[in-house]
């Protein structure tokens, strides 16, 4: 008993100067064990830090945005990244960061803007400043953005598309539907998992083998071809919000397989326990047992297989909307952005379409490392 109360101490790392007493481990709570535990995985730290900045920037997108996501400008179609600069041409060091505007010149061979570095013309980055009017959450009316410039300037840091709109702005609104996918899907993919499995792994028999045979159903048939089959079904005069929801309802109903094994496997084993025992000789109900003795025991199981679910909700809206059938313009997703780069001739003339890709890739992998990060410290038996 020693050697692992030792081991466990050895395996919790606290803060410089801080020091933990296997007396503490024996009275410390499920989540300040995990808590120790996770502090160990500084990849997920660092993931769980990314995913809270993107979060933070796709909830203040009119705010983080130098301009509004639908504000084209003709003079700038398919213009290049500028990049933010510190120097000037002739070797002068600021604080300031700005920017040198653009001179375009239409190419009669290639029919296509040819744009050049003008060097007499800078645009200081302002931060604070006053732009494009907006209403957050469509409840205060303001004008301020986080950053921009003087009027009559451009700061397109990441270039333009092919109707002048700012790849910035719009990969900043994209993310907002992108990743709010991941989230609602889940939050409905949580409901179907814990209802349907707790169902099928505590009752066991008939119910269980129905249950059980339609999540082998689901599983056997091919997941992008039943997308495509349920996104085809849907009306295309729907508005943008209903379609929104719609493909959150059918990534939701094809996700929650994997979460209702975990929870049957778990109320298998859990079932005949003593505590379970206890509560119905104290007489409690069914649904008492569940919801305030089953699924609290294995809680932070749930959180890390929830958190590796999401990037298959995300990747899922970015393949639909990619394709076509998913998203569709005037809603801004980084799935219908991807499909704007899907030409090789638009590709090669603007490669900075495929920013929207590295965007996902990004929060793909932040959702992955962290889901290792909590799974690894929920398991007592990991190291």
């Amino acid at each position: 008993m020693e050697e692992r109360v030792t081991q466990a101490v050895n395996d919790l790392e606290t803060a410089p100067g801080e020091e933990v007493a296997a007396e503490t481990i024996f009275v410390a709570s499920q989540w300040k064990l995990i808590w120790w535990r996770f502090r160990k995985h500084k990849l997920a730290l660092i993931s769980s830090g990314v995913l809270i900045v993107l979060y933070v920037i796709v909830a203040f997108a009119e705010f983080f945005a130098p301009y509004d996501a639908t504000r084209s400008d003709k003079n700038y179609i398919y213009a290049p990244p500028q990049p933010l600069r510190f120097v000037d041409e002739e070797g002068g060091f600021g604080l300031r960061p700005f920017t040198y505007g653009y001179t375009g010149t239409l190419n009669m061979e290639t029919l296509r803007v040819d744009y050049e570095i003008d060097y007499s013309t800078k645009y200081p980055i302002r931060f604070f400043t006053h732009g494009d009017p907006y209403k957050l959450w469509g409840l205060f009316e303001t004008d301020l953005h986080l950053f921009g410039t003087d009027e009559g300037g451009s700061a397109f840091f990441l270039g333009t598309d092919k109707q002048g709109r700012d790849m910035v702005s719009r990969l900043i609104f994209g993310g907002r539907i992108s990743l709010s996918v991941g989230l609602l899907g889940i939050a409905i993919s949580f409901v179907l998992g814990i209802l349907l499995g707790g169902i099928s792994g505590y009752y066991g028999g008939t119910v269980d083998v129905i249950v059980q045979r339609i999540i082998e159903f689901l599983m056997s048939v091919p997941t992008l071809p039943l997308w495509m089959g349920f996104s085809a079904a849907l009306p295309p005069t729907w508005s943008v919000t209903k379609t929104y929801f719609a493909i959150v309802v059918i990534l939701s109903l094809l996700g929650w397989t994997g979460l209702a094994r975990v929870v049957r496997s778990k109320f298998m084993s859990l079932r005949e326990e003593d505590f379970v025992m206890a509560a119905r000789l104290l007489g409690a109900n069914e649904l008492r047992i569940v919801f305030r003795h089953l699924v609290p025991s294995f809680t932070s199981h749930l959180i890390a297989s929830l958190s590796l679910s999401i990037p298959g909700m995300i990747l899922g809206e970015t393949s639909l909307s990619f394709i076509g059938l998913g998203l569709q313009p005037p809603a801004i997703s980084w799935g219908v952005l991807l499909k704007e780069a899907q030409a090789i001739r638009v590709l090669n003339e603007a490669p900075w379409l495929l920013y929207p890709g590295f965007a996902v890739v990004v929060a793909v992998l932040a959702f992955n490392f962290l889901g290792d990060g909590l799974r690894d410290a929920a398991d007592p038996y990991s190291r």
